[in-house]
Protein backbone atom coordinates (compact mmCIF):
# COMPACT_ATOMS: atom_id res chain seq x y z
CA UNK A 1 0.00 0.00 0.00
CA UNK A 2 2.60 1.96 0.76
CA UNK A 3 4.70 2.19 -3.16
CA UNK A 4 1.58 3.27 -5.14
CA UNK A 5 1.13 5.68 -2.88
CA UNK A 6 4.73 7.47 -3.44
CA UNK A 7 3.98 6.62 -7.20
CA UNK A 8 0.88 8.27 -6.84
CA UNK A 9 2.39 11.51 -4.71
CA UNK A 10 5.36 11.75 -7.15
CA UNK A 11 3.37 11.58 -10.66
CA UNK A 12 1.59 15.64 -9.64
CA UNK A 13 5.20 16.23 -9.04
CA UNK A 14 6.97 15.72 -11.99
CA UNK A 15 4.06 17.10 -13.94
CA UNK A 16 4.01 20.39 -12.05
CA UNK A 17 7.47 20.35 -12.84
CA UNK A 18 7.01 19.80 -16.46
CA UNK A 19 4.32 22.36 -16.21
CA UNK A 20 6.68 25.02 -15.04
CA UNK A 21 9.53 24.16 -17.80
CA UNK A 22 6.62 24.26 -20.31
CA UNK A 23 5.54 28.07 -19.13
CA UNK A 24 9.06 28.96 -18.75
CA UNK A 25 9.91 27.70 -22.55
CA UNK A 26 6.58 29.82 -23.55
CA UNK A 27 7.60 32.83 -21.89
CA UNK A 28 11.20 32.98 -23.34
CA UNK A 29 9.70 31.86 -26.78
CA UNK A 30 7.70 35.38 -26.35
CA UNK A 31 10.63 37.35 -25.19
CA UNK A 32 12.97 35.96 -27.88
CA UNK A 33 11.58 38.86 -30.53
CA UNK A 34 12.65 41.62 -28.13
CA UNK A 35 16.12 40.34 -26.87
CA UNK A 36 17.24 39.31 -30.35
CA UNK A 37 16.79 42.63 -31.75
CA UNK A 38 18.02 44.67 -28.66
CA UNK A 39 21.12 42.21 -29.31
CA UNK A 40 21.42 42.81 -33.05
CA UNK A 41 20.22 46.39 -33.04
CA UNK A 42 21.25 48.07 -29.72
CA UNK A 43 24.21 45.99 -28.13
CA UNK A 44 26.15 45.11 -30.75
CA UNK A 45 26.07 48.25 -32.80
CA UNK A 46 27.29 49.48 -29.31
CA UNK A 47 30.12 46.72 -28.92
CA UNK A 48 31.19 47.25 -32.12
CA UNK A 49 31.52 51.28 -32.20
CA UNK A 50 33.00 51.13 -28.97
CA UNK A 51 35.45 48.64 -30.60
CA UNK A 52 36.21 51.13 -33.87
CA UNK A 53 36.55 54.04 -31.30
CA UNK A 54 40.07 52.04 -30.68
CA UNK A 55 41.36 51.76 -34.15
CA UNK A 56 42.16 54.10 -37.20
CA UNK A 57 39.15 53.25 -40.03
CA UNK A 58 38.75 54.58 -43.48
CA UNK A 59 36.38 51.92 -44.90
CA UNK A 60 39.08 51.05 -47.44
CA UNK A 61 41.93 49.50 -45.52
CA UNK A 62 41.15 46.93 -42.38
CA UNK A 63 40.68 49.00 -39.29
CA UNK A 64 44.02 49.66 -37.38
CA UNK A 65 44.15 49.78 -33.71
CA UNK A 66 45.74 52.91 -32.20
CA UNK A 67 44.24 52.80 -28.87
CA UNK A 68 42.76 56.12 -27.04
CA UNK A 69 44.53 58.61 -29.90
CA UNK A 70 40.94 59.42 -31.25
CA UNK A 71 40.08 59.86 -27.65
CA UNK A 72 42.72 62.45 -27.20
CA UNK A 73 41.78 63.98 -30.48
CA UNK A 74 38.50 64.85 -29.11
CA UNK A 75 40.31 67.44 -26.80
CA UNK A 76 42.13 68.83 -29.38
CA UNK A 77 39.01 69.19 -31.91
CA UNK A 78 37.64 73.01 -31.96
CA UNK A 79 34.76 71.93 -33.64
CA UNK A 80 33.50 69.61 -31.34
CA UNK A 81 32.93 72.25 -28.51
CA UNK A 82 30.58 74.33 -31.01
CA UNK A 83 28.51 71.10 -31.86
CA UNK A 84 28.27 70.00 -28.39
CA UNK A 85 27.07 73.93 -27.08
CA UNK A 86 24.74 74.06 -30.23
CA UNK A 87 23.19 70.17 -29.04
CA UNK A 88 23.01 71.83 -25.27
CA UNK A 89 20.70 74.63 -26.59
CA UNK A 90 18.64 72.30 -28.41
CA UNK A 91 18.02 70.44 -25.12
CA UNK A 92 17.27 73.15 -23.06
CA UNK A 93 15.02 75.10 -25.61
CA UNK A 94 13.38 71.65 -25.80
CA UNK A 95 12.89 70.88 -22.54
CA UNK A 96 11.20 74.32 -21.61
CA UNK A 97 9.18 74.74 -24.60
CA UNK A 98 8.06 71.58 -25.56
CA UNK A 99 7.02 70.91 -22.14
CA UNK A 100 5.85 74.15 -20.85
CA UNK A 101 3.53 74.90 -24.50
CA UNK A 102 2.14 71.19 -23.76
CA UNK A 103 1.64 71.57 -20.54
CA UNK A 104 -0.44 74.99 -21.63
CA UNK A 105 -2.58 73.39 -23.92
CA UNK A 106 -3.03 70.01 -21.78
CA UNK A 107 -5.05 72.40 -19.30
CA UNK A 108 -6.77 74.31 -21.76
CA UNK A 109 -8.24 71.40 -23.52
CA UNK A 110 -8.89 69.80 -19.87
CA UNK A 111 -10.92 72.81 -18.87
CA UNK A 112 -11.57 75.94 -21.38
CA UNK A 113 -12.87 74.01 -23.82
CA UNK A 114 -15.84 72.29 -24.86
CA UNK A 115 -15.77 68.08 -24.55
CA UNK A 116 -17.23 68.45 -28.43
CA UNK A 117 -14.41 70.24 -29.18
CA UNK A 118 -11.82 68.59 -27.19
CA UNK A 119 -10.67 65.31 -29.83
CA UNK A 120 -11.02 68.06 -32.61
CA UNK A 121 -7.82 69.62 -31.01
CA UNK A 122 -5.94 67.22 -29.36
CA UNK A 123 -5.95 65.16 -33.32
CA UNK A 124 -4.69 68.79 -34.30
CA UNK A 125 -2.22 68.88 -32.07
CA UNK A 126 -0.59 65.63 -31.78
CA UNK A 127 -0.69 65.36 -36.15
CA UNK A 128 2.34 67.13 -36.24
CA UNK A 129 4.28 64.12 -34.70
CA UNK A 130 2.78 61.54 -36.94
CA UNK A 131 4.35 62.92 -39.83
CA UNK A 132 8.18 62.54 -41.19
CA UNK A 133 10.21 65.01 -39.62
CA UNK A 134 11.95 65.31 -43.08
CA UNK A 135 8.93 66.55 -44.91
CA UNK A 136 7.73 68.89 -41.82
CA UNK A 137 11.50 70.33 -42.30
CA UNK A 138 11.19 70.70 -46.19
CA UNK A 139 7.27 72.76 -45.68
CA UNK A 140 8.98 75.43 -42.59
CA UNK A 141 12.35 75.76 -45.05
CA UNK A 142 9.85 76.93 -47.53
CA UNK A 143 8.56 79.01 -45.17
CA UNK A 144 11.39 80.68 -43.74
CA UNK A 145 13.27 81.69 -47.07
CA UNK A 146 14.09 85.02 -46.59
CA UNK A 147 13.14 86.43 -49.77
CA UNK A 148 9.67 84.26 -50.70
CA UNK A 149 9.26 83.02 -47.48
CA UNK A 150 5.45 83.28 -45.80
CA UNK A 151 6.80 83.88 -42.26
CA UNK A 152 8.97 87.19 -43.55
CA UNK A 153 6.14 88.26 -45.56
CA UNK A 154 3.79 88.79 -42.53
CA UNK A 155 7.02 89.97 -40.60
CA UNK A 156 7.50 92.82 -42.99
CA UNK A 157 3.82 93.72 -43.10
CA UNK A 158 3.95 94.08 -39.38
CA UNK A 159 6.98 96.39 -40.06
CA UNK A 160 9.23 94.37 -38.63
CA UNK A 161 12.44 93.66 -40.97
CA UNK A 162 13.49 90.80 -43.80
CA UNK A 163 15.62 88.05 -41.52
CA UNK A 164 17.95 85.70 -43.32
CA UNK A 165 16.56 83.05 -40.82
CA UNK A 166 18.42 80.08 -42.87
CA UNK A 167 21.59 81.63 -43.19
CA UNK A 168 22.07 83.34 -39.92
CA UNK A 169 24.35 82.53 -37.24
CA UNK A 170 21.94 83.59 -34.63
CA UNK A 171 18.73 83.03 -36.42
CA UNK A 172 19.76 79.44 -37.88
CA UNK A 173 19.42 77.58 -34.49
CA UNK A 174 16.25 79.15 -33.83
CA UNK A 175 14.39 77.86 -36.94
CA UNK A 176 15.59 74.58 -35.58
CA UNK A 177 13.84 75.20 -32.38
CA UNK A 178 10.72 75.71 -33.78
CA UNK A 179 10.14 73.52 -35.65
CA UNK A 180 11.60 70.79 -33.70
CA UNK A 181 8.82 72.19 -30.73
CA UNK A 182 6.21 71.80 -32.97
CA UNK A 183 6.66 68.85 -34.37
CA UNK A 184 6.86 67.48 -30.92
CA UNK A 185 4.25 69.36 -28.97
CA UNK A 186 1.68 67.74 -29.48
CA UNK A 187 3.01 64.14 -28.51
CA UNK A 188 4.04 65.79 -24.90
CA UNK A 189 0.46 67.37 -24.47
CA UNK A 190 -1.49 64.26 -25.09
CA UNK A 191 1.18 62.55 -22.25
CA UNK A 192 -0.24 65.63 -20.05
CA UNK A 193 -3.97 65.29 -21.00
CA UNK A 194 -4.07 61.48 -19.96
CA UNK A 195 -2.39 62.47 -16.44
CA UNK A 196 -5.09 65.45 -16.02
CA UNK A 197 -7.94 63.31 -16.54
CA UNK A 198 -5.90 61.36 -13.77
CA UNK A 199 -6.13 63.44 -11.05
CA UNK A 200 -9.37 63.46 -8.50
CA UNK A 201 -12.18 65.64 -9.00
CA UNK A 202 -12.26 66.07 -5.42
CA UNK A 203 -9.23 67.89 -5.02
CA UNK A 204 -10.19 70.59 -6.98
CA UNK A 205 -13.73 71.19 -5.28
CA UNK A 206 -11.73 71.16 -2.04
CA UNK A 207 -9.46 73.47 -2.73
CA UNK A 208 -12.38 75.11 -3.93
CA UNK A 209 -14.39 75.51 -1.50
CA UNK A 210 -11.22 76.18 0.85
CA UNK A 211 -10.74 79.33 -1.19
CA UNK A 212 -7.58 79.06 -3.00
CA UNK A 213 -6.65 80.65 -6.36
CA UNK A 214 -6.18 79.11 -9.88
CA UNK A 215 -2.73 79.91 -9.82
CA UNK A 216 -2.63 78.34 -6.05
CA UNK A 217 -5.01 74.71 -7.18
CA UNK A 218 -2.29 74.73 -10.60
CA UNK A 219 0.89 74.60 -8.16
CA UNK A 220 -0.19 72.83 -5.25
CA UNK A 221 -2.95 70.37 -6.72
CA UNK A 222 -2.24 70.34 -10.83
CA UNK A 223 1.52 70.15 -10.93
CA UNK A 224 2.42 67.46 -8.28
CA UNK A 225 -0.28 65.38 -9.30
CA UNK A 226 1.12 65.16 -12.96
CA UNK A 227 4.68 64.60 -12.11
CA UNK A 228 4.89 61.48 -13.23
CA UNK A 229 3.96 62.75 -16.83
CA UNK A 230 6.17 65.50 -16.36
CA UNK A 231 9.35 63.10 -15.53
CA UNK A 232 8.57 61.47 -18.54
CA UNK A 233 7.99 63.91 -21.16
CA UNK A 234 10.98 65.47 -19.77
CA UNK A 235 13.67 62.57 -20.13
CA UNK A 236 12.18 61.81 -23.47
CA UNK A 237 12.51 65.16 -24.72
CA UNK A 238 16.02 64.87 -23.68
CA UNK A 239 17.22 62.19 -25.23
CA UNK A 240 15.35 63.27 -28.46
CA UNK A 241 17.26 66.57 -28.41
CA UNK A 242 20.33 64.82 -27.97
CA UNK A 243 19.90 63.24 -31.25
CA UNK A 244 18.49 65.80 -33.59
CA UNK A 245 19.35 65.38 -36.89
CA UNK A 246 17.14 65.89 -39.79
CA UNK A 247 15.16 69.21 -39.48
CA UNK A 248 19.18 71.12 -39.19
CA UNK A 249 20.36 68.84 -42.23
CA UNK A 250 16.87 70.08 -43.91
CA UNK A 251 16.81 73.44 -42.84
CA UNK A 252 20.34 74.69 -42.56
CA UNK A 253 22.73 72.21 -43.44
CA UNK A 254 24.27 73.38 -39.94
CA UNK A 255 25.39 76.55 -41.35
CA UNK A 256 26.31 78.86 -41.49
CA UNK A 257 29.63 76.97 -40.91
CA UNK A 258 28.85 75.15 -37.43
CA UNK A 259 26.47 77.63 -36.10
CA UNK A 260 23.65 74.81 -36.08
CA UNK A 261 25.23 72.04 -36.31
CA UNK A 262 24.45 69.11 -34.19
CA UNK A 263 26.76 66.33 -32.59
CA UNK A 264 24.62 63.74 -34.60
CA UNK A 265 25.08 65.81 -37.58
CA UNK A 266 28.91 65.66 -36.65
CA UNK A 267 29.11 62.47 -36.23
CA UNK A 268 27.87 61.37 -39.67
CA UNK A 269 30.33 64.02 -41.50
CA UNK A 270 33.22 62.58 -39.96
CA UNK A 271 31.91 58.95 -40.69
CA UNK A 272 30.43 59.39 -44.08
CA UNK A 273 31.99 62.70 -45.22
CA UNK A 274 35.42 62.38 -44.54
CA UNK A 275 35.68 58.46 -44.02
CA UNK A 276 37.03 58.88 -40.57
CA UNK A 277 35.04 55.98 -38.62
CA UNK A 278 37.21 55.13 -35.72
CA UNK A 279 37.05 59.23 -34.91
CA UNK A 280 33.39 59.17 -35.51
CA UNK A 281 32.66 56.13 -33.49
CA UNK A 282 34.54 57.59 -30.70
CA UNK A 283 32.77 61.07 -30.52
CA UNK A 284 29.61 58.16 -30.66
CA UNK A 285 30.71 56.60 -27.68
CA UNK A 286 31.34 60.46 -26.10
CA UNK A 287 27.38 61.00 -26.75
CA UNK A 288 26.08 58.03 -25.51
CA UNK A 289 28.43 58.90 -22.52
CA UNK A 290 26.35 62.17 -21.73
CA UNK A 291 22.97 60.84 -22.44
CA UNK A 292 23.58 58.11 -19.97
CA UNK A 293 24.66 60.35 -17.53
CA UNK A 294 21.93 62.88 -17.84
CA UNK A 295 19.31 60.41 -18.07
CA UNK A 296 20.76 58.46 -14.57
CA UNK A 297 21.00 62.31 -12.62
CA UNK A 298 17.23 62.51 -14.14
CA UNK A 299 16.23 59.25 -12.67
CA UNK A 300 18.12 60.23 -9.22
CA UNK A 301 16.62 63.55 -8.87
CA UNK A 302 13.01 62.42 -9.46
CA UNK A 303 13.02 61.11 -5.65
CA UNK A 304 12.98 64.58 -4.57
CA UNK A 305 10.01 66.04 -7.09
CA UNK A 306 8.25 63.37 -8.33
CA UNK A 307 4.88 62.38 -6.78
CA UNK A 308 3.95 58.55 -6.48
CA UNK A 309 0.58 57.54 -5.28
Amino acid sequence: MHRPSVRAEGTPARTDGTSRRREAVTGYLFIAPSVLGFLLFVLGPLVAAAALSLTRYDVLTPPRFVGLDNYRRLFEDPRLAVVYGNTVVYVVAAVVLINGLALGLAVLINRRLPKGLTTAFRSAYFFPSLVALVYVSVIWQAMFQKDTGIVNYYLTELGGPRIDWLNSGGWSKVTVIVVDTWRNVGFAMLIYVAALHEVPKDYYEAASIDGAGPWAVFRRITVPLISQATFFNITTTVIGAFQIYESIIVLTRGGPGDASRSVVMYIAEKAFNDFQLGYACAIAMTLFAVVLLVTLLQFRLRRSWVQYE
